[in-house]
């Protein structure tokens, strides 16, 4: 199935009915949240991850539950058995609970970001793109990684890779993946199959892959590449990006589309195709939903007017689910 590539300007604002909903971090409510709009009128892209990143830390650090936030650190509650020289004493004052100190090398991260950077990402009903949404969601986990002392590394492309930054954490790296964020998108399709098979050549070692598309793709080999990443163990999450006039498809007047990654111009009358847009969208949305649950990716579709901390609040609580499940807790470091 192809769904076309809007183009064509409005002013919708409506809310996709498709969004299921994500509960707020502890601490904070939605009048705490970053409005994106205003989130976008900052140009410097690491200052605009600087301000979510910080405000998502405000809020958890006011929460009265402290369990989500000691989930995320550098240490892990202690078991019978365990070595108590390790025990730190000035947590266990704290939380008066104990908890055993975890050595670098098992709470360190390689987390790549692989961000589509295709013509279709170029479109936005509000006053930004999809692209400068999915660059801002990748500048921000980039951010709150590098802050933890984890390696941070990029995969840029549309039908072909664009910019490659391997997993780093030294002085330096973080500018070097921002500029490469703030390169505009260039390309014409979408090609998945070359980013996903490169970055398995590239990276042995187990980590972490966040995958931020808007997956405006044939559905039907999406299974084919992913399933490469979860061959080698990787753990997966994808943030499905797109915005609310393609999810709404609230548009009132008949207008001339213009598909830009086929260069197909569609004159449409929104009335007549509205019901059969919204139900192909849905199919496709659910299919790519079914193949991530299948694969054990983690899968997050967010509209582009949602605030950004919601997606570092998915991010870290599928980290925190996967710690659970591995039985290997606390990858992510409070700070004090």
């Amino acid at each position: 199935m192809s769904l076309p590539k809007l183009s064509a300007p409005t002013d919708t604002r409506a809310k996709s009915a498709f969004t299921p909903p994500t509960p707020l971090p502890y601490g904070q409510t939605a009048g705490s949240l970053i409005d994106p709009q205003s989130l976008m009128a900052i140009k410097s892209l690491e200052m605009r991850a600087k301000v979510v990143v910080e405000g998502f830390w405000n809020g958890l650090h006011r929460s009265p539950y402290h369990g989500f936030s000691v989930e995320f650190t550098e240490y892990r509650q202690y078991s019978p058995g365990d070595d108590t020289r390790y025990l730190d004493w000035r947590l266990y004052a704290r939380t008066d609970r104990y908890y055993i100190k975890k050595f670098e090398d098992e709470t360190n991260l390689r987390c790549h970001l692989l961000v589509d950077n295709s013509r279709s990402m170029g479109y936005g009903s509000l006053s930004y793109t999809k692209a400068q949404y999915a660059n801002t969601l990748a500048a921000t986990l980039a951010y709150f990684l590098y802050l933890q002392g984890d390696a941070v590394g990029l995969l840029t492309f549309d039908e072909r890779i664009r910019e490659y930054l391997p997993a780093r954490n030294r002085t330096g790296h973080l500018r070097h993946v921002m500029l490469a964020l703030e390169k505009p998108a260039v390309g014409t399709s979408t090609n998945l199959e070359a980013p996903l098979k490169r970055i398995v050549e590239i990276v042995k070692k187990r980590g972490s892959l966040v995958l931020i598309t808007d997956l405006l793709a044939p559905i039907d080999t999406l299974e084919k590449h992913l399933i490469g990443l979860t061959a080698c163990r990787h753990d997966v999450v994808l943030f499905h990006i797109l915005d609310p006039a393609e999810m709404a498809f609230k548009f009132e007047q008949a207008l001339m589309f213009h598909d830009v990654e086929s260069g197909r111009d569609l004159y449409i009358n929104p009335a007549d195709v509205r019901k059969d847009y919204l139900r192909k969208l849905e199919a496709h949305n659910t299919a790519a939903q079914a193949i991530c649950l299948k694969l054990g990716i983690g899968y997050h579709r967010f509209a582009t007017d949602r605030p950004l901390e919601l997606a570092l609040f998915d991010f870290l609580r599928e980290r925190m689910q996967r710690g659970k499940k591995t039985k290997r807790t606390g990858t992510v470091k409070v700070r004090s």
